[in-house]
C-alpha cells in the first residue's frame, strides 16, 4: 500500500481546520440569532394581567418587584401572594415598613418563603404553595429579562390543568430596546440568555425538579419540605 504523499496530509489538515471553523461560525450565529430572539421576548411595557389567578407569586430580586406584587393583591388578581426567596433576615414588619399603605394586605394574605435560593428553588416552593392552598392558576411577578427562565423553571414544575400568567416588571432607567448601547444592560441580558439556555435543555432532560441533580448541586442540597408557615415563622421570631 502506498503511503499518502506529503501534499495529501496538509490539504487533508487544510480541509478539517476550513470544516471546524465553519461549524464554530455556524454555532456562534445560531447562538447570536437565539440571543436576539430571547431579547425580543423580553417585555418593555408593565402590563396588568388580562384575568384574575388563584394566587400571586412574587419572586425577590428586583427592587419593584414585591411592590407591585402587593399592588396586584390590593387589586383583586389574586386571593394570596407568596413571596418566594425571601433574606433570612427580611421580617414581615420589614416588609410592612417597606410597603406602609399596603400593611394590612401583607399582615392578612402574604406567605413568605424563605428556602429558595434560586430559580428552581422558587418553582418548587411555587408548586408546593399552589397545592397547599388548592389554586390552579398563579401571577408570577419578576422582572423582565428574569421572566423568559422564570416561566420555564415554574412550568416544568407544574402539572396538567396548572398554568401561570406572567406580570414581568420593568425597572426604571432598563432600556432594554438598547441593550447594545449599555454594556451593564448587555452583560446582564447576555448571562440571563445563557441562564435560559441551560434552564430550557436541563428541563428537557430531567423529570421532577425536586429530583434534580442540578437542583441539589448548585443548591448544596435537597429542597427542603417543611411547609411556609414552619420555615418562615422561627426567622420572624429571631428577627424580632
Amino acid at each position: 500500500m502506498q503511503a499518502p504523499s506529503v501534499r495529501q496530509r496538509p490539504s487533508r489538515l487544510r480541509f478539517a481546520v476550513r470544516g471546524l471553523v465553519g461549524a464554530a461560525a455556524l454555532g456562534a450565529l445560531v447562538l447570536l440569532g437565539g440571543f436576539l430572539a430571547f431579547v425580543s421576548t423580553i417585555e418593555r411595557m408593565e402590563r396588568r394581567p388580562s384575568g384574575r389567578a388563584d394566587g400571586i407569586v412574587a419572586l425577590t430580586g428586583g427592587a419593584q418587584r414585591v411592590g407591585d406584587a402587593i399592588e396586584l393583591l390590593a387589586g383583586g388578581y389574586g386571593r394570596r401572594l407568596l413571596i418566594s426567596g425571601v433574606n433570612e433576615r427580611t421580617s414581615r414588619e420589614e416588609i410592612v415598613r417597606l410597603n406602609p399603605s399596603q400593611g394590612r394586605w401583607i399582615d392578612c394574605c402574604v406567605d413568605l418563603d424563605y428556602r429558595a435560593r434560586n430559580t428552581i428553588g422558587n418553582a418548587i416552593e411555587t408548586r408546593r404553595w399552589m397545592r397547599r392552598n388548592h389554586f390552579e392558576t398563579i401571577a408570577v411577578v419578576t422582572s423582565n429579562y428574569h421572566m423568559p427562565r422564570t416561566l420555564v423553571e415554574i412550568e416544568h414544575a407544574l402539572a396538567e390543568g396548572e398554568s401561570v400568567v406572567a406580570y414581568p416588571v420593568v425597572t426604571d432607567g432598563f432600556e432594554i430596546g438598547r441593550w447594545w448601547q449599555d454594556p451593564a444592560v448587555a452583560r446582564l441580558v447576555g448571562a440571563e440568555y445563557v441562564k435560559f439556555l441551560a434552564a430550557w435543555l436541563r428541563t428537557r432532560i430531567e423529570g421532577d425538579p425536586e429530583r434534580s441533580h442540578f437542583a441539589v448541586l448548585i443548591g448544596r442540597g435537597k429542597p427542603s419540605k417543611a411547609p411556609v408557615r414552619m420555615v418562615a415563622e422561627p426567622h420572624l421570631h429571631a428577627a424580632n
